[in-house]
């Protein structure tokens, strides 16, 4: 996880000037993933104890009102409006549990108690290309933009989210008191949460 957001971050970093239009903003994010990917992907052949190595990613562009959302794998991007009570997953998740539920198989409650919802169908270094997905949306005044990893996504329902985002003010408490809850809760995996606000 650490090998691909450094790269990811320093590709950003590197490439991005105030002069980008859309199509170079979006070129330059999945650049940056690819990037990423190859990086994992080439680390994960340099020993058998990397072998299978993979990790998911999602990442935020925010621009004034516009947010620009990337992601391969199950860690999620939610847009939240206190103004409308509302919470909207921007992400899906490349998962099978996803495409069971996609394919009316599962409803989503079944998905978040599935044996096999930890199975990933999309992630950073497993095959040498990797297609992510990439999402664009208005904030508006107020409006939280959520990125977390299914450490949190697993313990937290969305309208618990929803809740914190509408009980703290600050971004930073919202991710704390998000965070504790998942650990109460005995999460199983590592629960990563960043929150801004618009």
């Amino acid at each position: 996880s650490r090998l691909a957001t450094d790269v990811f971050i320093r590709e950003v970093k590197r490439t991005w000037n105030a002069s980008l239009d859309d199509d170079a903003l979006r070129r330059m994010l999945v650049d940056a993933v690819e990037l990423a990917n190859r990086a994992v992907y080439e680390h994960a052949q340099l020993s058998e104890d990397f072998s299978g190595m993979g990790t998911t990613l999602v990442a935020a562009w925010i621009s004034r009102d516009l947010a620009v959302i990337i992601n391969v794998g199950d860690s999620r991007a939610y847009h939240i409006s206190k103004r409308a009570n509302s919470i909207y997953q921007i992400t899906r998740d490349h998962s099978l549990v996803e495409e069971l539920v996609e394919a009316g198989a599962i409803t989503k409650e079944q998905a978040r108690l599935h044996p096999q919802k930890n199975v990933i169908t999309r992630a950073l270094g497993s095959e040498a290309e990797v297609r992510p997905d990439y999402f664009e949306f208005t904030l508006q005044p107020g409006d939280i933009l959520l990125l977390c990893s299914d450490g949190l996504s697993n313990m937290v329902t969305d309208l618990e989210m929803l809740e914190y985002a509408k009980e703290y003010q600050d971004p930073e408490l919202i991710c704390r008191a998000l965070m504790s809850k998942a650990l109460i809760r005995g999460a199983r995996d590592n629960v990563t949460v960043v929150a801004v606000m618009r």
